[in-house]
């Protein structure tokens, strides 16, 4: 089937970055407002009302520069520090001693935590440390004295950035964690499907040459003897499979990307509707091969028909493998209200108990990937019920929530 490529980028900044928009135009409007409710006792009102112009300006003209990271660049920031460190130092100049002495707020009030945020947003909480710092001293020059209250307020700063500097880091290293685990299943589901593909076909017919090969003898033989060798090694390249690099988006603020492969039928037939699973399990039916059927449709979605009919093919060649030509199969479907269910049930020799997981660790994918990945990837399962000398019995369910969905999984 067509693919295609599918990206997906998770980040927790662009949030941070929303909010700190947001925290800076309003506290830029709660430090304008505290100027107004008390500009008599101002000293020097118009070095107050300049510098309100400008943090005003300089507020609204940045908002886009405090969107993601990658706009938000040093030189803005360290302008931005400056700016609010220009409104602390010149608060003495504006204000009496009184208003000093009753612990009033600077110029820039709160707006003032705004830029150290940013910082911390940016790189850390290295970088709040690095701009807290000149703000906790410019505080302190600003009083005069290390009063009480400005140490609380100067240390209160410093704690809160740090802390929002320390998450954002945190963050930052789940986002790739989680974009590494999410393309590792990726891949993973990928690699399951071309297991199946190809066990269905490749694998399969290098196995009955070597078989053929071996009976037939001569050069015949080492025929056998060369598809046997490709065979193993084609086993162990589908059970090995690769694990892509990991994506990291440039910009931080977009966060990890992760690339998703989505299934594309390619023919239309997802808007088609639901197809008739009896129509594609009746070609099944032979000689020593019955096949019990609703008299009604079972419709499910076309791509999950077509792997739950694929797994009774695995099913049924497992059968004629490893019971013989002569074995006889039942093919049972019963279309009940939430799911769909198909029973492949046979008279052969069954399975000796621990056969099925040292195939697996062969890197024998029949019912592995051909039949259980293929229901997992419905949404389904396929149970295995086998006793030695009485048969072999398969349950495959598929639920009915693929009647209305187009395809058999986004991956």
């Amino acid at each position: 089937m067509p693919k295609r490529e599918r990206v997906m980028r998770m980040s927790v900044e662009l949030p941070l970055w929303r909010a700190l928009t947001a925290y800076r135009v309003l506290t830029m409007l709660y430090a304008v407002g505290l100027f107004a409710a008390d500009h008599d006792g101002y000293d020097r009102p118009g070095i107050a009302v300049a510098y309100f112009t400008v943090l005003c300006g300089w507020t609204l003209a940045t908002l886009p520069r405090v969107q993601n990271a990658t706009a938000c660049t040093k030189r803005f920031l360290t302008a931005d520090l400056l700016v609010a460190l220009v409104g602390i130092l010149l608060t003495p100049l504006v204000v009496d001693d009184r208003y000093i002495q009753d612990n009033g707020p600077t110029l820039p009030s709160i707006w003032t935590a705004g830029s150290v945020l940013a910082f911390a947003i940016k790189g850390g909480w290295r970088w709040a440390v690095f701009a807290s710092t000149p703000v906790a001293v410019a505080n302190l020059i600003e009083r005069g004295r290390p009063a009480h209250d400005t140490v609380h307020n100067v240390i209160l700063v410093w704690v809160a950035s740090i802390a929002i500097g320390y998450v954002v880091e945190v963050a930052r290293a789940s986002e790739r964690t989680l974009a590494r685990a999410l393309e590792i299943e990726a891949a993973t589901r990928e690699r399951e499907r071309l297991a199946r593909d190809i066990h269905d076909s490749v694998l399969q017919v290098l196995a009955m040459v070597q078989r053929r090969g071996a009976v037939i003898g001569g050069e015949a033989a080492e025929l056998g003897r060369m598809a046997g060798e490709q065979e193993v090694a084609l086993r162990t390249l589908v059970s090995g499979g690769l694990v892509p690099v990991s994506r990291v988006s440039r910009d931080a603020a977009e966060g990890a990307v992760v690339v998703a492969v989505d299934e594309d039928d390619g023919d239309g037939d997802d808007e088609a509707g639901p197809v008739d699973l009896r129509a594609l399990l009746a070609p099944f039916a032979a000689a020593r091969v019955s096949l019990a059927e609703p008299g009604a449709p079972v419709l499910l979605a076309p791509a999950a028909a077509r792997e739950l009919a694929a797994a009774v093919g695995a099913a049924l060649d497992n059968v004629r493998k490893h019971a013989g030509e002569r074995a006889r199969a039942w093919i049972l479907v019963e279309d009940e209200p939430d799911a769909v269910i198909v029973t492949v049930r046979d008279d052969g020799p069954g399975i000796a108990e621990g056969r099925l997981a040292q195939a697996e660790g062969e890197g024998r994918l029949g019912v592995a990937q051909s039949i259980r990945g293929r229901l997992r990837d419905l949404g389904g399962g396929a149970e295995l019920v086998s006793t030695p000398g009485q048969g072999t019995e398969v349950e495959l369910t598929v639920p009915k929530q693929h009647v209305k969905r187009g395809k058999a999984g986004t991956r």
